[in-house]
């Protein structure tokens, strides 16, 4: 199972930023593939997760209207579009993926907590105010 993250980066408040995760090594409909992110001092903590092949997407509050999450079924890769960016979004973001067992984002964070999954190595997000 490996899953690579890339497009990090440096970016002014207001500007956008677009990461991906590549995934390999497990069937992409049989897992929930999310994101979080990790501020220094600061617990990590979910971000959005994509869920099944209609598909179902949840955000958290913070990043609702502004982070956009998606999905190429034929490339294995997860995106995560985040517009309107604020110096709070600053931090490690991570992809992550663990098996499609409840349709719910509460149960996809708790199986990441709880060691069930599996993590990319996070790509570093700084936004400048």
């Amino acid at each position: 199972v490996q899953l690579v993250e890339s497009g990090g980066g440096l970016v002014q408040a207001g500007g956008s930023l677009r990461l991906s995760c590549a995934v390999s090594g497990f069937s992409f409909d049989d897992y929930i593939i999310g994101w979080f992110r990790q501020a220094p001092g600061k617990e990590r903590e979910g971000v959005s997760c994509i869920i099944g092949s209609d598909p179902t997407t949840y955000y958290a509050d913070s990043v609702k209207g502004r982070f956009s999450i998606s999905r190429d079924n034929a490339k294995q890769t997860v995106y995560l579009q985040m517009n309107n960016l604020r110096p709070e979004d600053t931090g490690v973001y991570y992809c992550a993926a663990a098996i499609y067992r409840l349709r719910s984002f509460n149960a996809f964070k708790a199986s990441m907590r709880s060691g069930a999954g599996h993590w990319g190595q996070g790509t570093q997000v700084t936004v400048s105010s």
